[in-house]
């Protein structure tokens, strides 16, 4: 069964920079969108980035346009996530996430059903 693994959390304080990379088991998610969901405690999980499967479109939350940048090579199923000016509310669980209907980078959280299991990013103020 395809996996998808995150790296990359950490213990950041306020305003500092994190990179949060994910790779899947098997390049099957070369045509397909991929993205990253975070979850808080006590919240709903959000999507909070996505990309195309080319790497030339890309879609953001409101809550961290600006700040966060996701970025992928083109047919690859690699991604990752820029976090830069980072604030306490951006801590969270973060999922790689990964699409098998669309390559386009959506922001229905419906049609990503492929997760890795997360990793910690807590940011200190």
């Amino acid at each position: 069964q395809v996996q998808l693994v995150e790296s990359g959390g950490g213990l950041v304080q306020a305003g500092a920079s994190l990179r949060l990379s994910c790779t899947a088991s098997e390049p099957i998610f070369d045509s397909y969108a991929m993205g990253w969901f975070r979850q808080a405690p006590g919240k709903e999980r959000e999507l909070v980035a996505a990309v195309s499967w080319d790497g030339d479109h890309v879609y953001y939350a409101d809550s961290v346009k600006g700040r966060f940048t996701i970025s992928r090579e083109r047919g690859k199923s690699t991604i990752s996530l820029q976090m830069n000016i980072a604030k306490p509310e951006d801590t969270a669980v973060y999922y790689c996430a990964a699409s098998s209907v669309t390559g386009v980078a959506t922001s229905y959280s419906s049609y990503y059903g492929y997760s890795g299991q997360g990793t910690q990013v807590t940011v200190s103020s």
